[in-house]
């Protein structure tokens, strides 16, 4: 990580009724995070966003070791991590227990992301060419989340404003009549 990172800007929270603050990104201002630096080792960190207005406030705290079960590390009233329609939610429930078995492994995370559709895309590209720099920044910098991937539908969604797809040609198996749409060309590549 860079040394470089200014330093976080607050959220421009806005009210849309119903408990709903949102984080205003504009041509001119966009919040962002304190550069992420890793903790020590034991202990973690962890961002939390609500409802009610916290926008990936900042916590710390440490695992404590299981006697019981060598490789184990066990956190008393962590929280749990849940996400509903794109929005991430931290629950700490007193009676919660997590326990890590550090010596078994599963997989390996190569990053995290988002997915560009075409809604998102006709909305970024809705923006002003300063707002979209602001909206990308806070995505995929190092002022913002470092989202490293991004998946990229293949043809309409439930997300796009007409059904497409690539080969509309009934039999085409060769797919001689394969063809990029507008959408493709315009928004996702």
């Amino acid at each position: 990580r860079s040394s470089s990172a200014a330093g976080g800007r607050p959220c421009d929270a806005k009210d849309f009724g119903h408990g709903s603050l949102v984080c205003a990104c504009s041509a001119t201002y966009c919040d962002t995070l304190d550069p992420l630096v890793l903790p020590a080792p034991g202990s973690y960190v962890k961002y939390e966003s609500s409802k009610a207005g916290k926008r990936l406030e900042r916590s710390e705290g440490s695992f404590q070791h299981n006697a019981k079960s060598p490789g184990t590390t066990l956190a008393v009233g962590e929280p749990v991590l849940s996400q509903v329609a794109g929005v991430v939610t931290l629950c700490v429930p007193t009676d919660f227990h997590l326990t890590l078995d550090t010596t078994q492994r599963y997989q390996k995370v190569k990053g995290f992301g988002g997915s560009i559709t075409d809604a998102a895309a006709i909305n970024i590209q809705s923006l002003s060419k300063a707002a979209q720099n602001h909206l990308l920044r806070s995505y995929f910098s190092e002022e913002g989340i470092e989202y490293n991937l991004v998946r990229v539908p293949m043809a309409s969604t439930d997300f796009s404003i007409r059904l497409y797809t690539y080969a509309d040609a009934e039999g085409d198996f060769e797919l001689r009549h394969f063809n990029l749409t507008e959408e493709d060309t315009h928004m996702k590549v």
